[in-house]
């Protein structure tokens, strides 16, 4: 069985030619079973990357050309443009390459969290057989080994993630703590999900115009208001996440004060993810008030960034110890033919030379018959160990074939097998 890789991801081509390949679920499984004639077929594809594993007794060098076809039907318009980018992996290296993405290796943000569930959900929809089966449960056992082992996933890869890993600093437990969003674009809908996860629930999204709030609000479970209602919410709110695109302070110090009077003594944490700022910086010499802005955050993302990066060098290492195996798993299967064939050899052997002898045999007592049977099957088990041993040994280097022809020229084991492995 031989294993090929064709993709295209991030680190090769723009998000222009990466979206024309893109596919969702359902049509990645419709793909992977248009491929799945004669082999086995998973695609994978995410905002970063689109790849087809394919596996089969076959050339590597057909099914590459095979899964390349697959990809560039995909964006036939854009295929001259897009057939330099791809990347193109064989059995070993497609297998590695697989583990460092489950695992977080290859993304944008090392040991970003949602790669290892979009690999299980491709997995889920491939059309896949022994080799592909194992591939990606052994893909998925080293994405969770990296996630346990290292801390490669642990600090905030984000402004939204870390806004939402501050808000958890500064009150422990975020369950029971009301957030209010001002603005609804894509940076305070990542923040509210963040949030959310933690506990943390959206008492009101403030938006200029109410319209516009109300499509986050429904997502996130809350109710829609306007800016001129902020100043009455800052008293009920713990977290105020502020995004907005107004040209002054949307949060000053009069309604900040107002607010912390009537909380008497609860604080409020102000996160700031505007440009320019929604928050009068003079709110953090208030007691009570934690505020920080967009480089704050920025800060602590790429400091924790470059903590995922050191914690990638031992997630390297085992996500290559885990590939490792797979090599000589797959290994293997090249002298499994010859293995199966010596032993169903000796086993034709040893029921003919007992057939031979069933005239002596049939005048024994049935205890005494299978005495025979099992002293002969043992005796041909005990002959067979070693050389079993040794050729599985030898298939985890570059020994195994010339091993399976050895013993099948010595016990005259026919063709069948051989043309079987050429295959």
């Amino acid at each position: 069985m031989r294993l090929a890789l064709v993709g295209v991801s991030h680190r090769q081509a723009p998000v222009e030619l990466r979206e024309r390949v893109a596919v969702g679920p359902a049509d990645a499984a419709a793909l992977a079973g248009e491929l799945a004639d004669g082999c086995e077929a998973v695609v994978l594809s995410t905002c970063n990357r689109t790849e087809v594993y394919l596996a089969a007794s076959d050339t590597t060098s057909h099914l590459v050309e095979r899964a390349t076809a697959s990809l560039l039907a995909l964006a036939p318009g854009d295929a001259d443009a897009l057939a330099p980018l791809l990347y193109r992996l064989g059995d070993d290296s497609a297998a590695l390459h697989l583990f460092r993405v489950a695992a977080g290796l290859d993304s944008l943000v090392p040991g970003e969290g949602e790669i290892l569930g979009q690999v299980r959900e491709a997995f889920d929809g491939g059309s896949t057989g022994p080799l592909l089966d194992r591939l990606f449960r052994q893909a998925l056992h080293a994405g969770r080994r990296a996630r346990v082992e290292t801390a490669i996933g642990e600090n905030p890869s984000s402004v939204p993630a870390a806004a939402a890993a501050l808000a958890q600093q500064v009150f422990g437990d975020l369950g029971g703590r009301t957030v209010l969003l001002i603005g609804a674009g894509k940076m305070s809908e990542l923040t509210a999900r963040n949030l959310r996860s933690r506990g943390g629930t959206i008492g009101a999204v403030a938006n200029r115009t109410i319209e516009h709030g109300m499509d986050l609000a429904e997502q996130v479970e809350s109710t829609a208001v306007s800016l001129a209602d902020v100043p009455a919410l800052l008293a009920t709110s713990d977290v105020v996440i502020t995004s907005t695109s107004a040209p002054g302070f949307v949060v000053d110090l009069a309604a900040a004060e107002a607010a912390l009077r009537s909380r008497r003594g609860r604080p409020i944490l102000f996160v700031d993810l505007a440009v320019p700022r929604d928050v009068d910086p003079t709110l953090s010499t208030i007691d009570g008030c934690f505020v920080y802005d967009i480089d704050d955050l920025e800060a602590v993302v790429e400091t924790s960034l470059a903590g995922r990066r050191a914690e990638a060098v031992h997630a390297e290492h085992l996500v290559a110890v885990e590939a490792e195996r797979f090599r000589e798993w797959q290994a293997s299967l090249a002298v499994v033919p010859a293995i199966a064939s010596l032993h169903a050899h000796a086993e034709e052997i040893r029921v003919g030379e007992l057939a031979k002898a069933e005239g002596r045999l049939g005048r024994l007592p049935e205890s005494e018959r299978k005495l025979v049977e099992s002293m002969t099957s043992q005796i041909v088990a005990k002959l067979l160990h070693l050389p079993t041993v040794r050729m599985k040994e030898a298939a985890a280097g570059t020994d195994g074939v010339i091993y399976a022809d050895v013993v099948r020229h010595l016990f005259g084991l026919g063709e069948e097998e051989q043309s079987s492995r050429d295959r």
